[in-house]
């Protein structure tokens, strides 16, 4: 399930960006923060199995927050990291709804729609 949410996610960016003009510097942000998600996963982990400090669930979840949850979805499933604690999932899965649904949002309502008109951004 997980790998299907990276790819809803990719189908629901390219279609924002072909109605709504979402500048790339959107992906860009998406994909550092990814990565810097993943490499932070990876490092939790490597402390995590030395038995030095870690990094908290806090951070790992403000990361995936601010747009870096596709890395963190691939950490998990790579590095078989928090990936069985019940409760940092259920709180993960909340915080990637939310950016899904904030990406959404700005989406419709601070893009450039691709109608030909000028129209007014879509009330919720």
């Amino acid at each position: 399930m997980s790998y299907l949410v990276i790819l809803f996610f990719v189908v629901l960016y390219l279609l924002a960006t072909f109605f709504f003009h979402i500048p790339a510097l959107v992906a860009l942000v998406y994909g550092v923060l990814s990565l810097s998600c993943f490499v932070a996963y990876a490092i939790d982990k490597s402390a995590a199995k030395g038995g030095r400090w870690r990094t908290s669930e806090r951070t790992l979840l403000l990361l995936g927050l601010l747009c870096g949850w596709p890395g963190a979805v691939l950490a998990q499933q790579w590095l078989r990291h928090k990936s069985s604690k019940r409760s940092f999932r259920i709180v993960f899965w909340i915080t990637v709804a939310l950016n899904i649904g904030a990406f959404v949002y700005f989406s419709m309502h601070y893009a450039a729609p691709d109608i030909g008109t000028e129209v007014a951004p879509i009330e919720l």
